[in-house]
């Protein structure tokens, strides 16, 4: 079959609010996360530096910052970032009903 469906939220969370879809959709290289999440919810500082693993986030609801290397970007709906694989990112929310979407691959 050239494809695979999932409901994001049929898929177990790995942590709170955070539903990672690769195995769901049987991915090779792309990974697929949705993050749903409230005020003060705040992510782990990390890269994929071991794995030249760059991602996209896209914010669809609420508000958010993606620390860069340091540097805060605050997201509104409708805003994407890109971040290397070697920088470091963190994430926190500040709005009740946020909503994104991470993907990312080598």
């Amino acid at each position: 079959m050239g494809y695979d469906t999932t409901a994001y939220d049929d898929v177990e969370p790995r942590a709170p609010g955070m539903y990672f879809l690769r195995d769901a959709l049987d991915c090779e290289h792309l990974g697929v996360t949705v993050v749903e999440a409230d005020d003060g919810w705040e992510g782990m500082e990390h890269d994929h530096a071991d794995g030249d693993h760059e991602e996209v986030y896209v914010l669809l609801h609420g508000e958010a910052t993606l620390t860069v290397d340091g540097d805060a970007v605050d997201l509104d709906p409708g805003d994407a970032v890109r971040v290397d694989p070697g920088s470091t990112r963190d994430l926190a929310f500040s709005a009740d009903g946020s909503k994104m979407i991470v993907a990312g691959a080598p």
